[in-house]
């Protein structure tokens, strides 16, 4: 395994991250997905308990029952959050804002990759978490896109059978993997100075607009 092909500056990986929900059809080669599983398991976990379980999948036949399962899990999610049951539902501001995850919810079944974010007991999320940064900027480091997305309790027994997974082991994230059918970043993100604070809840950082920079605090 040759880590030094992450040579992306981190900078640049994490300034273009973005959430990729159209992909194109070339595989993801087997080479690479080694590497993004191994950038992974390099994450911290508490305790160096490494609880986090990675299941990819790139059988095409599994992937497009999924993407069934998936539908039906994003629907439910829309069902009890707003009380959508299918696109007719939607005015014409919610369909613009969810657009692209309507869009993936009817395309998951042809993507190219899946890998299911999992763990072992004691289950931890904030021992997964990290690992499934990890493994998107190391995605994102060979070009390959990626989005964290979660299922519908309702899907989870059926989600469970069809990849043979236990009932002890924990489900975080499905990550769909593959090449952008567009482009990386640049990303539209809230100002830091909205949702940084220093030294107390509120407090302003020095870098927000009209406080005198590198002002020592008073």
């Amino acid at each position: 395994m040759i880590h030094s092909r992450l040579a992306m500056t981190l900078g640049e990986a994490i300034f273009t991250q973005r959430s990729i929900r159209r992909f194109r059809p070339d595989p993801v080669p087997i080479a690479d997905l080694e590497l993004i599983v191994a950038a992974a398991s390099k994450a911290p976990s508490g305790g160096n308990s490494q609880i986090a379980r990675f299941l990819a999948v790139n059988d095409p036949g599994l992937i497009r029952e999924f993407g069934a399962l998936y539908r039906e899990a994003w629907w439910a999610k829309r069902r009890d959050a707003e009380g959508w049951t299918g696109p007719d539902d939607l005015n014409a501001a919610e369909r613009a804002q969810w657009a692209p995850s309507m869009r993936l919810a009817d395309e998951m079944g042809s993507v190219p990759c899946v890998v299911f974010a999992l763990s072992v007991p004691p289950n931890a999320e904030g021992s997964v978490l990290p690992a499934t940064q990890n493994l998107m900027l190391a995605a994102r480091a060979l070009g390959i896109g990626s989005v964290p997305t979660t299922l519908h309790s309702s899907v989870e027994g059926r989600f469970r059978e069809m990849f043979g997974i236990p009932a002890e082991v924990k489900f975080h994230f499905a990550i769909p993997l593959g090449y952008p059918a567009g482009n990386f970043g640049p990303t539209k993100r809230r100002p830091t100075w909205e949702t940084s604070y220093l030294n107390r809840w509120g407090g302003t950082v020095p870098w927000a607009p009209g406080e005198a920079a590198g002002a020592p605090d008073s």
